[in-house]
């Protein structure tokens, strides 16, 4: 690699990287160059990329201020919005915070299903960014092995909640819908498959010579410079920081499993796919012992809702789902605020809320891991040749939706 600087742009460098004999400014997208719209600037002299900059907002969602002009309720579809691949995550995150507000907690047993819905939605956003990765290093045998190899999972969730991809499940003190009777056996001949499918995917891919010369040695990035750039998720496992919030700092019921933290210290390409394949294997084992250890017992914390409405004399309806309207519109939180940190597929989510005691959010606050992990583009990318872009930019598993989320 060379000696490349990757200081902030200012007019002045820029000015003089453009009037450069030599210097060619490339546009990669925004035509859907990723998952998602996103527009990477390029500046190569000869083939080797001299300056990078990711220019973002192409797909804004105005999840804040949406979210602040709507009951509390309605921003659980909104949240699940920038990340269509991992909702469930996003959906805990918000909820957790919502709940230190209201002062509400979670019975066993959904706090158990919210573990379990949470680590299908890890293991499915962990075979998309597979997929994406193959696209990109050329591969359509990946891309269509992962994306199909979702499909039992996704199955399995449609099943819980009647959606594919949206499911906003958890809700205030518990969850809307109890497990189906033969939810653990479905689940677990999906965990099966996903096992012997893993060691497909390590000899048509992981182990292939072209994939690990492509990629490995591409993009390092040190635990030191990670941790600086304030990079989250896989990325920063791959680079030998052993940091993830189910452990650090546990939520839910994640301090009743045991699982590892899998690391690699390289921190190049090779290593980011390597971690999300480890993190499969964990989330099987998180799975497992769910399904195992489950307790019996109610779904929602019923003694609020009670409260709320005593002239009531269900909070179910007929088919044994929470009613929706007559309780969860009615949501006041009392004035203070609240956090909430929750480890998605691609890293910490950080939500933050300010309630002035009315039925919306006087401020809600989101912080992506998408967005956390921009910094790769700029002090990554530079000093690399441009094949390598498509490898290191695949190899981040960026997602430009969970980024522009504002």
């Amino acid at each position: 690699m060379s000696n490349i600087t990757t200081a902030p742009f200012t007019y002045e460098s820029l000015s003089q990287l453009t009037m450069k004999e030599g210097v060619l400014e490339l546009q990669v997208g925004p035509a859907h160059a990723g998952s998602g719209h996103m527009r990477i600037l390029v500046w190569v002299e000869g083939d080797t990329v001299v300056k990078v900059d990711p220019d973002i907002g192409f797909v804004h969602r105005g999840v804040e201020k949406l979210s602040e002009d709507r009951l509390y309720v309605k921003a659980i579809p909104i949240v699940e919005r920038p990340n269509l691949v991992d909702t469930v995550n996003a959906n805990l995150g918000y909820i957790i915070a919502l709940e230190k507000l209201l002062g509400l907690e979670a019975p066993p047993r959904a706090q158990y299903i919210r573990v379990i819905t949470a680590e299908i939605s890890r293991i499915i956003s962990h075979l998309y960014g597979i997929a994406i990765y193959g696209i990109f290093m050329g591969s359509s045998t990946v891309f269509m092995w992962a994306l199909a190899d979702r499909e039992p999972f996704i199955d399995i969730m449609e099943e819980l909640t009647g959606a594919r991809l949206t499911y906003s499940h958890i809700i205030p003190g518990g969850v809307r819908w109890d497990l189906p009777k033969d939810f653990g056996e479905r689940l677990e001949v999906a965990l099966k498959y996903l096992e012997g499918r893993v060691s497909d995917y390590e000899k048509i891919w992981m182990n292939n010579p072209v994939v690990r010369a492509r990629a490995e040695g591409v993009g390092i990035l040190s635990g030191a410079k990670a941790t600086e750039l304030g990079v989250v998720g896989p990325n920063l496992r791959a680079s030998g920081v052993k940091c993830d919030v189910r452990k650090c700092a546990p939520y839910s019921v994640y301090s009743d499993f045991d699982f590892d933290v899998p690391t690699f210290k390289e921190g190049d390409s090779y290593a980011r796919l390597l971690i999300r394949v480890e993190e499969i294997k964990q989330s099987i084992s998180i799975l497992r012992q769910a399904l195992k250890n489950i307790p019996e017992g109610k779904i929602i914390y019923e003694d609020y809702y009670k409260r709320m409405t005593p002239l009531m004399k269900s909070i179910y309806d007929e088919k044994g789902r929470v009613k929706f309207t007559s309780l969860l519109t009615s949501l006041s939180p009392p004035k203070g605020q609240s956090f909430s940190r929750v480890e998605g597929g691609r890293g910490e989510i950080f939500f933050y809320l300010i309630s002035d005691g009315t039925k919306n959010p006087y401020r809600f606050r989101v912080v992506t891991p998408s967005f956390r992990n921009l910094p790769y583009f700029t002090h990554v990318m530079p000093g690399h040749k441009l094949a390598d872009v498509p490898v290191i930019y695949g190899s981040i598993d960026y997602f430009p939706p969970e980024a522009d989320r504002r």
